[in-house]
């Protein structure tokens, strides 16, 4: 089983793409297709599925924690014999959007200015979706939303926000149960931390039914509601950061729905990479 195999492995279930893989790691489409075909044959099981598009089987949802944990261990040992004040490598780090937006470009620009020879690739999701490709090895850190996302996981809380409610106009009250039944909310799809305290701060209000519509984008949620569309349920740093464009309003929320802690999480203490234990250092760091 070679190293080179498992780095392609890696690089298609990060991608989703045999293509984008090819592409990451500077070769050809059918060498990225012949390594994966020598490491299903090792291994006797068939590691992707490739009707619909490119997915990890239940064999390679299996084995992938096993090939980051070996790759992990041979990029350490390289690293033990190297500059330790100079880390260098990919730190594939997972992000709900709202913290990408508005907390990481400073978090990110600092890391990248001491660290130069590291290079950080962001990827963006709900907070479900990102403890799910964390767990399966995909990243190597996130940033998640609400409680300590799972037992077997490193966290640290990492920011503190302050959900408020977007309006279209000035709001100075919380609407009454009728108008909250008429206008939906706009929020993110399932697997979202904030659209759990809509549907919280709903049922606080008696209506048992929330009416969600799904976007794709924090520009697509703020827009629409400043359209008069919908109410919308998002940190307060991140409306701050978008009213010179759109024209929304806001009302501060009890604690006990506005106040949301962002978790930095990894998969154990253990084994870092030199890149991610810089970056772990950077996030605890009293100036973030």
């Amino acid at each position: 089983m070679q190293l080179h195999s498992l780095r392609l492995f890696a690089a298609v279930a990060e991608n989703a793409s045999f293509s984008g893989a090819a592409k990451q790691m500077h070769t050809v489409q059918s060498n990225v297709t012949a390594h994966i075909k020598k490491l299903e044959t090792e291994l006797g099981v068939v590691l992707f599925e490739r009707q619909g598009g490119i997915h990890l089987t239940p064999a390679g949802h299996a084995f992938i924690p096993h090939a980051q944990r070996i790759l992990a261990a041979h990029d350490n040992a390289c690293a033990a014999f190297q500059d330790a004040q100079a880390p260098s490598g990919v730190l594939r780090i997972g992000s709900i959007e709202s913290t990408a937006a508005v907390r990481l470009p400073d978090l990110l620009a600092n890391y990248h200015k001491a660290y130069p020879g590291i290079e950080p690739r962001l990827t963006t999701g709900t907070t479900n979706d990102i403890v799910s490709q964390l767990l399966d090895g995909i990243i190597d850190c996130a940033f998640v939303a609400g409680t300590v996302p799972h037992s077997s996981l490193y966290c640290v809380e990492a920011f503190q926000e302050s959900l408020v409610l977007v309006a279209d106009a000035p709001i100075k009250t919380m609407p009454d149960s009728d108008t909250l039944l008429e206008r939906p909310f706009l929020a993110f799809k399932q697997g979202c931390h904030y659209r759990h305290r809509i549907e919280r701060l709903l049922a606080r209000e008696g209506i048992a039914a929330a009416r969600i519509f799904e976007f794709g984008s924090i520009d697509g949620i703020l827009g629409c509601v400043a359209a008069g569309m919908g109410y919308a349920l998002l940190p307060k740093t991140v409306v701050d950061a978008h009213r010179s464009r759109f024209a929304i309003h806001y009302l501060e929320l009890a604690e006990e729905i506005g106040d949301v802690a962002t978790w930095f999480a990894a998969t154990a203490a253990v084994g870092w990479s030199p890149a991610l234990i810089a970056f772990e250092q950077m996030v605890r760091a009293p100036a973030n």
